[in-house]
C-alpha cells in the first residue's frame, strides 16, 4: 500500500444528531470496564479521517473518571514520521493509531507495544476478519493491535460525465462495462481510451493511485512473503508501470496534485471522471467536491467493480504502546473504540469501512446514510461489503511505505507530467530504491 492516505481537510460526513443516535446504543458495546474511578487522563493519536473523533465525549460520559486527549495528524505520511520520532525520543501517546502500511516498521519494534492478549485479545478476536487479525499478529503471537477500518475498494464514477461521452450511467452497466467480475486493468484502460476519444478530457487523476492498487493485488507486493525485496527484476510490477506510462501518453492522466486536486476544484469541473476509492475515499470525494462548491448533483457514483479484483488499500489498527502508565485503562478504550457499534458510527461519519464482522453487517452500514445519498443514492456499504471479498493480507517490509513513497514517488510524478517515458522513470525507482532501501 501506502499512500498518505485521508486528509483532515475532509469534513465529517455525518451529521451530529444522526452520530447521536449510533452513539445511543454504544455505551455498553465493546467494553471490558476499564480499572478503578482514579482520575485517568488518556491520550490518543489518530490521523486523517477515521471518524472516531465524535466517540470521544460518549467513552468519557460512560467513563467519568477518564478524560481523552485527542491529537489527529494531517495525513498518515505525516503520522509515520510523528510515530518514528517519538519511537525513538519518547512521549507516544496511550493509545496510538498505526496504517497497514507501517506494519513493516512496526513488527520490527512489536516489543514496544503492548500484548493486547494480557487485556482480553484471545477472547475477542473472532470479532475482526481473520485477517486484520493475521496482520496485528506479530512473530511471537503478541497481538499488538485492535482493527479498525480495513479497505476493500470500488470505483467512483462521474455519471454525468460518462452519459456526455455516450458511456452509460447506471452503476450496474458501469460494473460491466469495465468487465464485472472479471474486469482487468486492460479494460479499464481501453474504456479510458474510450472516454479520451469522445470528450477530450483525462481519465483519472493521475497514475499513483492506480499503481498503489495494482501494487495492493499482487500475492506479493514490494516484499516477498519471506520479507525479501520484491522489486528489481519484477516483471508484473515494471509492466503495469509501462502500462501506465503507455495510458499517459494517450492522455488518460489528468496529473493532479495527489491529495489536493486544484482544493476540490477537479472534481467538480470534469477534469477526471474515475477514481479509485477505498472506503474512506468516499469521504474524501464528498469532502473535497462539497469544498469547490459542489454536492450530490455533481454525479458522482460508486460501482462495484474493480479492475484486477480484489483490492485493499489502508485499513489502520488501535495499539497501546508498552510506555503508556495506564495500559489497562487504554486497552479498555481501544477495544471500545473498535467494538461494532463504534465502527458503525465511524463508517457513518467518515465512511471507514468496518474490519468488525458484526458491523459490516450492521444496518447503519448496509442502508441509507448521507455518504450514499451524495453517490446518487448508492449502497455504498452493501458495494464495500462485496468489495471485501476475496482481499487477502499482503505482507509488508520494514521499508514499505519508503518505497511507496519516496522509491515510486518522484518517478511517478515525472511520469504523469511527461517528463520521462516510462523505461526512464522506472529506471530512476531502482536508483532510488538501491539509494533509499538498498
Amino acid at each position: 500500500m501506502n499512500f498518505s492516505r485521508r486528509t483532515a481537510a475532509v469534513a465529517a460526513i455525518a451529521g451530529t444528531a444522526s452520530l447521536a443516535l449510533v452513539l445511543s446504543g454504544c455505551a455498553s458495546d465493546g467494553d471490558n470496564g476499564g480499572s478503578s474511578d482514579e482520575p485517568i487522563t488518556l491520550t490518543i493519536t489518530t490521523f486523517g479521517t477515521m471518524g472516531l473523533d465524535g466517540l470521544y465525549a460518549q467513552y468519557e460520559k460512560d467513563h467519568p473518571n477518564i478524560t481523552i486527549k485527542a491529537t489527529n495528524i494531517d495525513t498518515g505520511g505525516n503520522a509515520l514520521t510523528d510515530w518514528k520520532t517519538k519511537q525513538a525520543s519518547g512521549g507516544l501517546p496511550d493509545v496510538q493509531a498505526v496504517e497497514e502500511g507501517w506494519l513493516g516498521s512496526v513488527m520490527e519494534v512489536s516489543d514496544t507495544f503492548t500484548d493486547l492478549r494480557d487485556y482480553g485479545a484471545d477472547d475477542i478476536k473472532g470479532n475482526w476478519v481473520d485477517w486484520k487479525v493475521q496482520q496485528a499478529t506479530d512473530s511471537d503471537g503478541r497481538i499488538i493491535g485492535y482493527g479498525t477500518d480495513i479497505g476493500p475498494e470500488g470505483l467512483c464514477y462521474n455519471g454525468k460525465l460518462f452519459e456526455a461521452a455516450g458511456l452509460p450511467s447506471d452503476r450496474d452497466a458501469v460494473a460491466e462495462l469495465f468487465g464485472g467480475s472479471s474486469a482487468t486493468w486492460d479494460k479499464f484502460f481501453e474504456v479510458g481510451k474510450q472516454y479520451h476519444d469522445a470528450s477530450g478530457k483525462a481519465f483519472y487523476d493521475q497514475s499513483g493511485f492506480l499503481w498503489n492498487a495494482f501494487v495492493n493485488q499482487q500475492d506479493e507486493g514490494y516484499y516477498t512473503a519471506d520479507g525479501e525485496l520484491n522489486v528489481e527484476g519484477n516483471s508484473t510490477l515494471k509492466n503495469f508501470w509501462l502500462q501506465l506510462a503507455d495510458a499517459q501518453q494517450a492522455g488518460l492522466s489528468a496529473n493532479q496534485a495527489q491529495w489536493d486536486w486544484g482544493k476540490g476544484q477537479a472534481f467538480v469541473d470534469g477534469t477526471f471522471s474515475v477514481f479509485v476509492c477505498p472506503g474512506w475515499m468516499l469521504g474524501v470525494v464528498k469532502g473535497n467536491t462539497e469544498a469547490a462548491g459542489g454536492d450530490a448533483s455533481t454525479g458522482w457514483d460508486f460501482a462495484d467493480v474493480f479492475p484486477g479484483g480484489a483490492s485493499n488499500w489502508g485499513g489502520s489498527f488501535l495499539t497501546v504502546p508498552t510506555s503508556s502508565k495506564h495500559p489497562k485503562e487504554a486497552a479498555a478504550l481501544a477495544e471500545w473504540l473498535t467494538a461494532a457499534q463504534q465502527q458503525v458510527a465511524a463508517f457513518q461519519a467518515a465512511g471507514t469501512f468496518p474490519s468488525n464482522i458484526e458491523a459490516q453487517s450492521d444496518p447503519g452500514v448496509t442502508g441509507p446514510n448521507d455518504l450514499g445519498a451524495f453517490f446518487n443514492d448508492a449502497p455504498v456499504g452493501e458495494i464495500l461489503g462485496s468489495r471485501a471479498q476475496g482481499v487477502t493480507a499482503q505482507f509488508k517490509g520494514p521499508d514499505d511505505a519508503i518505497i511507496q513513497e519516496q522509491v515510486f514517488g518522484p518517478p511517478r510524478t515525472a511520469l504523469d507530467a511527461g517528463e520521462a517515458d516510462g523505461e526512464t522513470t522506472w529506471n530512476q525507482a531502482i536508483e532510488l530504491l538501491n539509494q533509499l532501501v538498498g
